[in-house]
């Protein structure tokens, strides 16, 4: 193997740089034509299209001066009905703010008035369960009474069973 020198490795390094330039070149050279006939071809194209456009915007600016004075008519008569549109919704919102405004005074009538009607049957209700349970439960209190002199007489009349012995010695 031959002994690599510095200037030997610069001198190859050197010749790798130039490939390296001289391929950039060569692709820099084919973008720039490949981009040279494009242009041409769109600059053909550009007038083309200008040649056949041209005539299509000569007629839309005639038609737009034809109809440019109906437009700004349109446009006022719709400006108009606009504004009076927004006085008729004004006064609607008007009228049904105030039903809505008397709609809710009666409903606060209404729930004072059922309220009312609810307070008395409630009161009714006590005073007529008060009435009938009180002489009712003291009627059972005596029941209760009866039912416990008559249990301790006849535990009285009844001989006594002797006793087990189970029942003494617990």
């Amino acid at each position: 193997m031959p002994n690599l020198d510095s200037q030997t490795i610069l001198i190859a390094i050197l010749a790798v740089v130039a490939f390296a330039i001289l391929v950039q070149t060569i692709l820099l050279l084919a973008f720039f034509l490949i981009v040279r006939r494009s242009v041409r071809a769109v600059q053909r194209e550009y007038e083309g299209l200008r040649d056949e456009v041209l005539p299509i915007v000569h007629n839309v600016r005639e038609l737009v001066a034809r109809v440019a004075p109906h437009i700004e008519n349109t446009a006022s008569d719709v400006a108009a009905l606009a504004h009076g549109l927004r006085a008729q919704t004004a006064d609607l919102q008007a009228a049904a703010s105030d039903v809505l405004g008397r709609l809710h005074r009666q409903v606060v009538r209404i729930d004072a008035m059922v309220s009312a009607v609810f307070h008395a049957v409630d009161r009714a209700s006590g005073f007529v369960s008060g009435a009938v349970a009180k002489p009712v439960q003291q009627f059972s209190h005596i029941l209760t009474s009866v039912k416990a002199v008559i249990d301790s007489l006849r535990k009285k009349s009844a001989p006594a069973a002797p006793a087990s012995d189970d029942e003494i010695f617990s």
